[in-house]
């Protein structure tokens, strides 16, 4: 049984607040002023990456390893020390994609899951959560369908936590909490629902 209970985690984020794990395991819960959100009309893919989206250089699926992509986000990073993505986390939003509330998007070269995101999705509002890469360009092009698929499902709300210099490449910008909280509770009356079916194989 995970120390985190998926209904809780779905009030949090109802509620403008997310968990994240410290280095001992132990769970806190946030709520960042500023708030970082990609407004869909500010992402445009990068001149770099136009190719390799024109070549079908990896082939996108939806939501069919989601503990595949969770564990490749925990993974250390060149400049991070430690995770919050502890297993306690891995657990909880395992629970919450049985439930239909948790999605991942992922990349695949030759069957192998080679990068790839996942966040939580509510009414109108895509939580992300966090991305990894293995192969170069593989996150970014599954932050790519990511868009495509809340534009094509009527999503109103990307919330991406915090700011960094990740994030920011895609268009990424800071709100004050109110705004954002303002944002939120008109994206949750927004009754859409995240359907990856028709980006699921492009190669």
């Amino acid at each position: 049984m995970s120390a985190l209970n998926p209904d809780d985690i779905l009030n949090g984020y109802i509620n403008g607040i997310f968990p994240m794990a410290e280095p001992d395991g132990t769970i806190y819960w946030y709520s960042p002023n500023p708030r970082a959100i990609i407004p869909f009309e500010n992402y445009k893919p990068s001149k770099s990456l136009r190719p390799v989206l024109n070549r079908n250089h990896f082939e996108i699926r939806v939501n069919t390893d989601f503990e595949g992509v969770m564990r490749g986000c925990s993974g250390p990073r060149a400049k991070e020390s430690g995770t919050w993505i502890s297993e306690d986390i891995i657990a909880s939003y395992t629970e919450l994609h049985r439930y239909g509330y948790a999605h991942s998007v992922e990349a695949y070269r030759e069957n192998q899951l080679v990068g790839g995101l996942y966040g939580v999705s509510i009414n109108g509002v895509f939580f992300g959560e966090s991305m990894f890469t293995i192969e170069s360009n593989a996150s970014k092009v599954a932050f790519h369908y990511l868009i495509q698929i809340l534009k094509l499902n009527g999503f109103a709300l990307l919330d991406t936590q915090f700011i960094n210099d990740n994030v920011l490449r895609y268009g990424a910008i800071e709100i004050p909490r109110d705004e954002y909280l303002n944002l939120l509770s008109n994206a949750l009356k927004v009754k859409v629902r995240f359907d990856g079916t028709p980006f699921v194989g492009i190669v």
